[in-house]
């Protein structure tokens, strides 16, 4: 008969899923390598699965485990919400890690200072910051992203949301380029130079285009890149003109040889939030993080 898995065993998968090897699973989980060793066997069987296979000289996931990861660490995230709910959480001591998507826009303007928020308390923890790459809540349902940062509404009934703070676009140059030297250069004057669109699903066109379309001017995109800071460096460099989130052209420009002004049209404000799964609701650590990240965010401002 199959071995039954039972919560340790999931541990151990974890483990084994996070390093990539035996060794190093047990001194994460602070097992010899024998015992260890016999868990993987133990896994191996209950699921009927390899777990993990030679690669060289190291082991690599297999499919199955690769698609089953998730599920284990978000089991092993409830149920330490569950064994911890009612105790009083001693953030000194605390040792996890949290994974966080945030949109690079706000990762410039946020990320020093919410390290230094964190590690001033709570040197255990470990903030993993990933790159937006999908808008997708399955991320934060299955546990691989403990928290999403950035814009947009999420409207799931399982999803959590608080708004951390509001911002507008504003348009950047090189400051020695053609337009440098115009404090309030208007929607003609951007017309003459080619522009940068910075948008990770690729689209050239923006809520700039309408407005311009009213007026009866049109721009030339040149290049559409995928974020912010991308497009920021390209603008340093070039006589392109770009259009990037308030706060990043107000901490980057001047070091980057830009200047920012704000577009002379009634542009949507952008309002960037925090998301994350309701059955962390409760959770003192990722409770105590939250609240981390928003007094970071407003210390900042």
């Amino acid at each position: 008969m199959a071995d039954q898995l039972d919560l340790n065993l999931l541990r151990v998968f974890d483990a084994l899923l996070r390093e990539g090897s035996v060794t190093a699973a047990a001194e994460r989980l602070h097992l010899s390598i024998p015992a260890a060793s016999r868990a993987l066997g133990r896994l191996r069987r209950a699921m009927g699965d390899p777990i993990l296979v030679r690669a060289g000289r190291g082991m690599v996931p297999t499919p199955f485990a690769l698609r089953t990861a998730p599920r284990v660490r978000s089991l092993l995230d409830e149920a330490s919400a569950l064994i911890s709910a009612d105790r009083e959480l001693a953030i000194g001591d605390l040792e996890r890690t949290f994974t966080i998507r945030i949109n690079d826009g706000v990762a410039a303007t946020l990320t020093t200072a919410a390290v230094e928020a964190t590690a001033a308390v709570a040197p255990g923890v470990v903030l993993r910051f990933v790159a937006e790459g999908s808008e997708s809540t399955e991320a934060l349902r299955d546990g691989s992203v403990d928290l999403d940062i950035g814009a947009g509404d999420v409207t799931a009934p399982d999803i959590r949301s608080m708004p951390l703070y509001r911002e507008r676009v504003v348009g950047i140059v090189r400051a020695d380029g053609p337009l440098g030297g115009k404090r309030h250069p208007t929607l003609a004057q951007l017309c003459r130079y080619p522009h940068v669109s910075a948008s990770r699903r690729g689209r050239g066109r923006g809520p700039l285009d309408d407005v311009l379309e009213a007026a009866g001017l049109q721009r030339r995109v040149a290049a559409v890149v995928p974020t912010s800071a991308v497009a920021a460096f390209l603008v340093s460099s070039s006589d392109y003109v770009g259009l990037v989130p308030s706060r990043l052209a107000e901490q980057y420009g001047r070091s980057l040889g830009l200047r920012w002004f704000p577009i002379p049209a009634d542009l949507p404000e952008i309002e960037v939030c925090l998301l994350w799964h309701a059955r962390f609701d409760a959770d003192p650590a990722q409770r105590w993080l939250r609240e981390t990240i928003r007094d970071a965010f407003e210390a900042s401002r």
